[in-house]
């Protein structure tokens, strides 16, 4: 399954984030079309909704790993044993 698929069925099972993810709002403005046309190449979505659609519940369910990851450098558990 495409990664695409993957990020929006899950922002639509996501609770509580599922009414967040109605199709209520409405958004509009100018973006190059080299970058949607890139864009679409990269994810395989195919129309602009999808699109517009795709980048928030990217972002809605981001797992922070790499924020979390930094702040647990140079750290580790004292029970954990390293070998040496």
């Amino acid at each position: 399954m495409a990664k695409t698929s993957v990020t929006k069925r899950a922002a639509r099972e996501a609770k509580p984030l599922a009414e967040r993810f109605s199709k209520s709002g409405r958004i509009g403005g100018k973006v190059s079309s080299a970058l949607i046309k890139q864009d679409k190449r990269q994810t395989g979505i195919e129309t602009d909704t999808d699109l517009i659609e795709f980048a928030p519940a990217t972002i809605a369910l981001e797992d922070n790993f790499a924020a979390t990851f930094k702040k647990s450098r140079g750290k580790i558990d004292r029970p954990l044993k390293l070998g040496f």
